[in-house]
């Protein structure tokens, strides 16, 4: 495929193999338009998939088929007049899939800013209403804030200036129980500034901590933190 423009419908029904995932994937980095597309043909897929379905003339699933052959995506383009146009083609790819699949769109449910499917986790987090932050400086080794969301259920640790862990170690994430117990919730990737979306249900957790453990990870600490982000302190 010369223009990889056309990927953004494969891509967004996850219909590419890994390599046109990967080059994709490294397109989307540089380009707003396709990350506009392919956001809102997700968003016409999951809409598809909550609405009840109807069973459409045998003459549209025909006329569909015989001129979707015709049907070509354009690539990005700056004029304002080509843009307006391009703009309905996400549409234009709904209606046919429906027609296609002999299912009718017949509940229309508007989205709300929190179900908004181009954030990605990590924001969803950070935007969310119900979102609070604790913040702790490591003196000489950095700066680390943890925010958590309960209506996502998910916290993500943002770090500044973090100093490396030592040779052979990694700083492991925990989520603290009601009851203290730590609970992996992954790993720190190297470098000094980080956003990591920490694993496990961080809804009902009291606290986030850090250690350092062996390279690998521990399935529990093996020292103590060297930060504790106490949720009740959270702003």
């Amino acid at each position: 495929m010369n223009d990889i423009h056309h990927l953004t419908g494969a891509y967004a029904l996850d219909a590419v193999d890994d390599l046109e995932r990967a080059r994709f994937e490294q397109h989307l980095a540089e380009c707003e338009d396709c990350r506009a597309e392919v956001a809102s043909l997700r968003e016409a897929a999951v809409l598809l998939a909550e609405t009840s379905a109807v069973a459409p003339p045998p003459s549209l699933r025909d006329s569909v088929l015989s001129g979707i052959s015709q049907v070509r995506p354009l690539p990005p383009v700056v004029e304002r007049t080509r843009v307006v146009h391009r703009r309905w083609f996400p549409l234009l790819v709904a209606a046919a899939v429906v027609a296609i699949l002999g299912v009718g769109a017949a509940i229309w449910q508007p989205w709300s800013p929190s179900e908004d499917s181009s954030l990605t986790a990590a924001e969803r987090v950070l935007t969310a209403p119900d979102a609070q932050s604790v913040a702790i400086d490591l003196g000489e080794a950095g700066r680390a804030t943890v925010t958590r969301s309960e209506s996502v259920g998910k916290a993500v640790i943002t770090t500044e200036d973090m100093a490396p862990a030592p040779t052979g170690k990694v700083f492991e994430l925990w989520l603290q129980d009601d009851q203290g117990a730590m609970i992996p919730a992954g790993l720190m990737p190297p470098g000094e500034d980080n956003q990591v979306v920490l694993k496990g249900d961080a809804a009902a957790a009291t606290a986030v901590g850090i250690t350092v453990e062996p390279e690998g990870g521990s399935s529990e600490p093996t020292s103590d933190p060297i930060a504790l982000f106490d949720f009740s302190q959270a702003a």
